[in-house]
């Protein structure tokens, strides 16, 4: 057997397999291109041992390793998809990078760090204006409109 049509055909699944993982959003299609590679390392693999003409196998005995560590590796990949679909309702890859952490201060926009600015020992918040008067133009401005007044509190 000539170790050249293997060898083409393994290739072949490589390259279907590597650009199933670099074009593909879906989560499930990219495990499926991963498993395209492993298949065609497998390939590679079983190949070389009947043309090395191992007396021990361990081509074959190295790919049915392979073939349970893809096992293990699907398993656990799917179960991380499932529940990130359930969580997310999508299995889309670029929408998954808001799932990284970031600082909360980070995600408000300007106006709302200046609302809720910290008060320091002298009696003024962070943006420079003092409390009390603060508080008397809340006070002067639930006089004037009750209802608008108890909607911003409640958003606060």
């Amino acid at each position: 057997m000539h170790l050249a049509y293997p060898a083409v055909l393994a290739a072949l699944l490589f390259c279907v397999g590597l650009y199933g993982v670099l074009a593909r959003r879906n989560a499930i299609l990219v495990l499926m291109s991963v498993e395209l590679m492993l298949n065609a390392v497998n390939l590679n693999l079983v190949a070389f041992d009947v043309w090395l003409r191992d007396t021990l196998h361990s081509g074959q005995a190295l790919t049915l390793f392979t073939i349970a560590i893809a096992a293990a590796e699907i398993g656990i990949g799917l179960a991380i998809v499932l529940s990130v679909y359930r969580n997310r309702g999508t299995s889309d890859i670029d929408r998954l990078r808001d799932t990284a952490e970031t600082d909360e201060t980070e995600k408000l926009p300007d106006t709302a760090r200046t609302d809720t600015a910290e008060t320091d020992t002298a009696g003024t918040d962070t943006a420079g204006t003092d409390t009390a008067e603060h508080a008397e133009t809340s006070a002067r401005q639930a006089d004037e409109n009750p209802g608008k007044t108890k909607k911003a509190e409640a958003t606060r």
